[in-house]
C-alpha cells in the first residue's frame, strides 16, 4: 500500500512538472488543477495554446495565483522566467501589477531599467516596491558589513606614537612579549601601539559601478552596501555609476532608494571615462580602496582605461575589480582585460553579496585578496 501511495504521489508530481499525460490515470484535485494552470500559462508549449495573454488583469491574477500555491523562492524564479519569456516589462508599468508581484532583487533591477519610461502614476508604487527590497537587504547585510569593517579597521590602524590614554595595552603587551624581563616579572614596552584617534577617517572607499544592463543585480547590491559603508564614520565612501556618462551619487548615500533611482540601467559602457572621474576623487592614494564593479566590456578607449588603472595602482591605490556582485555565479566578462588588470596587481574576481563584507575587511587590512579569494573558494583571474 505504501508503495502504491508513493507511486501515485510521484506520478502526480511528474504530471505537474510535465504538464501532460505521463502514462497513468492521474486525478488532480482542485488545488492541483489551479497550480497546473499557473504552470501551464508560463511553461506550456505554444501549440497547447496556453499563455497569460496580453491583458494586465490576466497577469495580475496569475501573479496572485502563483503566490498562493508556491513558496516565495519559487515565485521569484517564476516571475523572472515570466519577464524573460513573456515580456512583462510593459505591464509592470501598471500600479496594480506592481502590487501583485513578489519583490526581489531581479524585480528591482527590472523596475530600475523601466524608470525613464515609467508613468508618474506608477513611479510612487515602484518606489514602495524598491524600498521594501532595500529594507530587507539592509536588514540582512548591514550588520555583517559594519562588524567586518569595524573589526578590520581596529586591526588595521597602528598608532605608533600614542599618548598615554591612546595606548592599546593588549596589542602593546603582545608586541613586546619578547622583551619580557623574568627577574622583574614585567614586559619592557619598547614598541607602543595605540588606537586610532577618534574622528579620524581611516580609509577612503570609492565604489565605481557599471550600470550597463548585464550588471543590474550588481547595481542593486552595490548601492545597498554603499549606503551601509556611508554610515560608518571611520571610512569615507563615494559611489559613482557609469555607462557612457558618469554620475556621482555620493550626495544621495543616506537613502539607498534614491541612489538606485539615480541609476539608469542599460546603454553603453565607458570605463575609461569613469576611471578618469574617480582619479579626481582620490586625495590619499595609500589610504584609498577603489572597487570597480564591471564586466570589463569596455566601449570606450580600452588602452587608455588600462593605463589609468595602472597609474592608480602605481600611486598606491588599492584597486579591486569585481566582475559581478550578485548570486548568479560565474559572470560573462572580458577575459583579456581581466588578465591585464590582474597582471598589474589588481585582484579580479566575482563576489557574492554574503562574501562582500569579508572581502572589504580583507582589503582594509591590506591582506592578499588573492589568498582571501582562494580560501573563500572563489576563482579569480
Amino acid at each position: 500500500m505504501a508503495n502504491d501511495t508513493d507511486n501515485t504521489e510521484l506520478t502526480r508530481r511528474w504530471r505537474l512538472i510535465l504538464g501532460g499525460d505521463v502514462g497513468g490515470d492521474v486525478q488532480l484535485g482542485a488545488a492541483d488543477v489551479a497550480m497546473d494552470r499557473a504552470l501551464d500559462a508560463l511553461y506550456a508549449q505554444s501549440e497547447r495554446g496556453a499563455g497569460l495573454g496580453a491583458s494586465a488583469p490576466n497577469v495580475a491574477r496569475w501573479l496572485g495565483d502563483i503566490r498562493q500555491y508556491f513558496p516565495s523562492t519559487v515565485v521569484q524564479v517564476m516571475q523572472k522566467d515570466a519577464l524573460e519569456r513573456l515580456g512583462l516589462q510593459r505591464m509592470l508599468c501598471e500600479p496594480e501589477m506592481l502590487m501583485a508581484v513578489e519583490p526581489d532583487v531581479h524585480l528591482v533591477a527590472t523596475l530600475l531599467s523601466l524608470n525613464r519610461v515609467m508613468p508618474n502614476k506608477t513611479r510612487s508604487t515602484a518606489r514602495l516596491v524598491v524600498g521594501r527590497v532595500v529594507r530587507e537587504l539592509e536588514q540582512k547585510l548591514a550588520s555583517p558589513m559594519r562588524q567586518a569593517v569595524a573589526g578590520a579597521l581596529s586591526r588595521a590602524v597602528r598608532n605608533r606614537r600614542p599618548r598615554h590614554n591612546e595606548i592599546d595595552w593588549i596589542r602593546t603587551i603582545r608586541a613586546n612579549l619578547k622583551h619580557y624581563q623574568a627577574e622583574y616579572r614585567t614586559v619592557i614596552p619598547e614598541t607602543r601601539i595605540g588606537f586610532g584617534r577618534k574622528g579620524q577617517t581611516l580609509r577612503d572607499i570609492v565604489l565605481c559601478i557599471d550600470q550597463s544592463g548585464s550588471m543590474a543585480p550588481s547595481v542593486v547590491y552595490a548601492s545597498v552596501f554603499a549606503a551601509v559603508l556611508a554610515s560608518i564614520k571611520s571610512v569615507s565612501t563615494s559611489v559613482v555609476v557609469f555607462d557612457t556618462a558618469v554620475v556621482d551619487l555620493t550626495p544621495m548615500l543616506s537613502d539607498p532608494v534614491e541612489v538606485l533611482f539615480g541609476t539608469q540601467l542599460g546603454g553603453g559602457t565607458d570605463i575609461n571615462r569613469a576611471l578618469a572621474y574617480c582619479q579626481g576623487l582620490v586625495t590619499r592614494p595609500k589610504d584609498t580602496i577603489f572597487v570597480l564593479i564591471s564586466d570589463l566590456c569596455e566601449g570606450g578607449n580600452n588602452d587608455e582605461m588600462l593605463k589609468r588603472a595602472a597609474s592608480m595602482i602605481a600611486n598606491g591605490v588599492q584597486v579591486v575589480v569585481l566582475l559581478a556582485l550578485d548570486d548568479s555565479g560565474a559572470p560573462s566578462y572580458d577575459r583579456a582585460n581581466a588578465a591585464k588588470l590582474a597582471a598589474m596587481g589588481a585582484p579580479v574576481f566575482a563576489c557574492t553579496p554574503d562574501l562582500f563584507p569579508d572581502m572589504m575587511a580583507a582589503a582594509i587590512k591590506r591582506s592578499s585578496l588573492e589568498q582571501w579569494a582562494a580560501k573563500a573558494g572563489i576563482v579569480h583571474a
